[in-house]
């Protein structure tokens, strides 16, 4: 609707300072022309607003004016109340901070919106956690914060998924990712991205240096290059299996990083077909841990290393 657009090309102006004509464009998703047609319409109405054309030119407010409108829909107002769970604001010390600024929040909102504000941050929770994810490491985010806040260098002592040894690295922050309740450094190496998780980083030390991070490269575009390197790892060993019905719901849940297609089920057959792929011929251990209730169809290599696997336990148990 316009008059939501020129609020928020409002409270964009106010929040930024000068803006151009195609960023506002870009971000509210309508043409230029359109966005020049809402300015005049802001300075009809009597917002000091003004353009400024030129290589450095923009449009933006008056100096000094300012405007305490709020502007929230119901459905806004609702939406800011549904809170993840309270870990990720522990972690960075921000409990207190979050609850004062939505006593503010609830206070500046237009009062036939406060119930259902209210009523929502008593009836939605979201936990970004995991079930039963075990007794998590304390994790310091305090320097790690600070490097990312300072825009300065990192130097990091590090440990790597199964090697006893940390390794030692100078980084470029980009800022911190929780996914899943588990905390992430992003930042650049050699101008490459890499993932940091923060229960392994043993030490963090804050350089004098400056940030120094690749031109027109945010926290989001690095975070999904580093996330589609992780989901779409390289397979290469494709396995067909068979899958008793009775564990094929738990099947499907711890494996779903692998499975190729979802198996065609009809709801007669005892067995189902299922097919995954692999990155290397060791990662199909795994499913040993469905014991007798999935079989290895092919390929026959996957059959020797999981007997080899089985043989190697029975062998430590004196069987």
């Amino acid at each position: 609707m316009k008059s939501d657009r020129l609020l928020s090309i409002l409270l964009l102006l106010q929040t930024r300072g000068r803006i151009t004509a195609p960023e506002l464009a870009e971000r509210l998703e309508v043409s230029v022309r359109t966005i020049y047609r809402d300015i005049e319409a802001l300075s009809t109405a009597g917002v000091p607003v003004y353009a400024e054309r030129g290589r450095y030119g923009g449009i933006e407010l008056l100096a000094g004016f300012r405007t305490d409108v709020t502007g929230l829909t119901a459905d806004e107002s609702r939406a800011l109340f549904i809170l993840a769970a309270q870990g990720a604001h522990t972690a960075l010390g921000l409990d207190a901070a979050l609850g004062s600024a939505l006593r503010k929040v609830m206070a500046a909102l237009p009062a036939p919106h406060r119930p259902a504000a209210e009523v929502t941050s008593r009836r939605i929770l979201v936990d970004a956690t995991r079930w039963k994810g075990g007794p998590g490491k304390t994790v310091d985010l305090d320097v790690l914060q600070d490097a990312v806040f300072a825009d300065r260098r990192l130097r990091l002592r590090y440990r790597h998924s199964g090697e006893p040894e940390t390794r030692t690295y100078t980084v470029d922050p980009y800022g911190l990712v929780a996914k899943a309740g588990v905390w992430y450094l992003v930042a650049d190496r050699r101008a490459r991205p890499r993932l940091f998780r923060a229960d392994r980083i043993r030490s963090a030390t804050l350089l004098t240096d400056p940030v120094k991070r690749r031109p027109g490269v945010e926290l989001a575009d690095a975070w999904e290059v580093l996330r589609r390197q992780v989901e779409e790892r390289p397979g290469g060993l494709d396995v067909t299996v068979r899958v008793r019905r009775d564990r094929l719901d738990m099947f499907l849940r711890m494996n779903a990083a692998y499975l190729t297609e979802l198996p065609e089920d009809d709801g007669t057959d005892a067995w189902v077909t299922a097919r995954l792929s692999y990155g290397f011929l060791r990662e199909t251990r795994q499913l040993l841990a469905f014991s007798d209730r999935v079989e290895v169809i092919a390929p026959q290599e996957v059959r020797a290393e999981l007997a080899r696997a089985a043989a190697s336990v029975t062998e430590l148990y004196g069987f």
